[in-house]
């Protein structure tokens, strides 16, 4: 498959931009963010090959981040038997599966340590969303055995800029910035021979779950 339809990721930046102008409320964020997200995975032939490829111990690719840092995109590439330490985000968070098999187990921190909620198992076309209001404490994993997995994120803010948690099994907190696995982002801007049409307005999904 040819995968170098970056027109449609240009699309989804410009239409997530636009979502944020004027400051909207976390909710419709994530409400009407989710569905420009699933719009965007639903297709599987924009995202180039140099950021989707494997690299211990998972790789984090940054795809875009807004000028005024009001949301990042990156992609996450999961080898098999790869995942996060349960870990935390501090700002709101929407992710949509690509390719493979997620599963998201989240966390809530208690005073007897970490309590596991109900794991998420994502697919192609799938979108989650965390943020401290919601639930903002989870580890990721590839549930396939045999092939990689790839995930696209949106965040509110320079995802690999921010500090942030990790936890161990008894909720103590140890401090990280991620950075990225790249130090290039796609060329976004250059000319294309098409863009396609704006994407379903985020309207016509009103009430639609993120998953």
């Amino acid at each position: 498959m040819t995968r170098n339809n970056l027109g449609r990721f240009r699309r989804f930046v410009v239409d997530f931009a636009a979502l944020l102008e004027g400051d909207p409320p976390e909710a419709l964020i994530l409400e009407r963010g989710g569905a420009l997200l699933r719009a965007l995975v639903s297709e599987d032939d924009w995202l180039p090959d140099a950021f989707a490829a494997p690299s211990p111990p998972y790789a984090q690719y940054l795809l875009h981040c807004d000028s005024a840092e009001r949301f990042s995109v990156v992609s996450f590439v999961w080898s098999p038997g790869q995942a996060t330490p349960v870990h935390n985000h501090t700002v709101w968070g929407l992710v949509g599966m690509l390719r493979g098999l997620e599963i998201s187990q989240p966390f809530a921190l208690t005073p007897s340590g970490l309590e596991a909620g109900v794991p998420s198992h994502l697919r192609p076309g799938d979108v989650e969303a965390v943020s401290p209001r919601i639930g903002d404490v989870h580890r990721v994993a590839n549930g396939l055995a045999d092939r990689e997995s790839v995930s696209i994120h949106v965040y509110g803010g320079k995802i690999g800029s921010l500090e942030r948690s990790a936890f161990d099994a008894a909720g103590k907190a140890r401090r990280f910035v991620s950075g990225y696995s790249s130090r290039v982002t796609p060329a976004l801007w250059e000319p294309v021979s098409s863009l396609p049409p704006t994407l379903p307005h985020p309207s016509e999904h009103h009430g639609a779950s993120l998953r």
